[in-house]
């Protein structure tokens, strides 16, 4: 006889999470011939109502996971939420015949969608993005001893167990040391705490008056000697450099040896020739 069970609508873990908890603590565990029994309904003719008991059985598991992540200061209830999302993902890939419980099948699931979701919103910026890092932002923090900094043969024996380089190691130990801080001053803070803004300290000197002035003369100068170094050219080695480098549609050395009637070898000569010319006359 199936159990009674929650209303679908109280999975998702709201404002009020010790009510979640205890909710979810309350949906007995599924002795190995039930959880058996549902797999393969699930596994076999598809049984969502299989599927669904399934999942809610399990659900104090990841509120148990989800605990252990609590130094990464997100909201837990954040937390259980993507591992709810982790844990249906593996009933629905759950194989009953694999000889296996489902909840060694699912943590894997589990925590790889909380560790997704950490990795997104722990910091602004990101801080881990290739398997080694992603490696050593799980694990470094249990490996330290201390809060004091690595000394060198710590991070190598770091290094070696998870490993990857020692460099790894002490980069990813400077940036969990490190804090974001916003840009603009909080809307409570006082005068005295301004000079802490980057605002105030941090120049954009793209935005600076004179930069702006001397890049666009700069511009300007560069464009007047090129227009006047390509004067100069003949009428041929002008014409192959704007076909060769300066047209949308860019010739090829056999296109313009066809066109003047000489060969590609001419061509080349006259090009290296013309940009010597340029090169010249710019540099003057």
């Amino acid at each position: 006889m199936t159990k009674s069970l929650m209303p679908i609508d109280q999975m998702v873990p709201g404002a009020n999470l010790p009510a979640y908890v205890q909710a979810v603590s309350s949906i007995p565990i599924l002795s190995i011939e039930r959880e058996r029994e549902l797999a393969e309904d699930l596994y076999y003719n598809e049984n969502l109502a299989a599927a669904r008991e399934l999942v809610m059985s399990h659900l104090r598991f990841v509120v148990h996971i989800a605990r252990s992540y609590s130094g990464y200061g997100l909201a837990e209830a954040d937390l259980v939420q993507e591992g709810n999302v982790g844990l249906m993902k593996a009933v629905k890939r759950f194989n009953p015949e694999k000889g296996v419980r489902l909840v060694s099948f699912a943590v894997h699931w589990i925590k790889a969608e909380m560790h997704e979701f950490i990795l997104r919103n722990w910091r602004i910026v990101k801080v881990a993005t290739t398997k080694a890092q992603r490696k050593l932002f799980f694990n470094l923090r249990s490996a330290k001893k201390s809060l004091s900094w690595l000394s060198e043969d710590e991070a190598k024996a770091i290094a070696d167990d998870l490993g990857v380089d020692v460099q790894e190691v002490q980069r990813m130990e400077g940036r969990l040391s490190s804090r974001d801080l916003g840009y603009d001053l909080p809307t409570n803070a006082d005068d005295d705490e301004a000079w802490q803004a980057p605002q105030y300290y941090l120049e954009d000197h793209s935005a600076d008056p004179a930069q702006i002035l001397e890049s666009s003369d700069w511009q300007d100068s560069s464009e007047t000697q090129l227009h006047s170094a390509l004067s100069d050219l003949d009428e041929r080695s002008r014409d192959i450099l704007s076909q060769r480098w300066l047209s949308e549609k860019k010739s090829t050395l056999h296109e313009l040896a066809a066109q003047y009637g000489v060969s590609a070898e001419r061509i080349r000569q006259l090009e290296q020739g013309a940009m010597a010319k340029l090169r010249t006359a710019i540099a003057v």
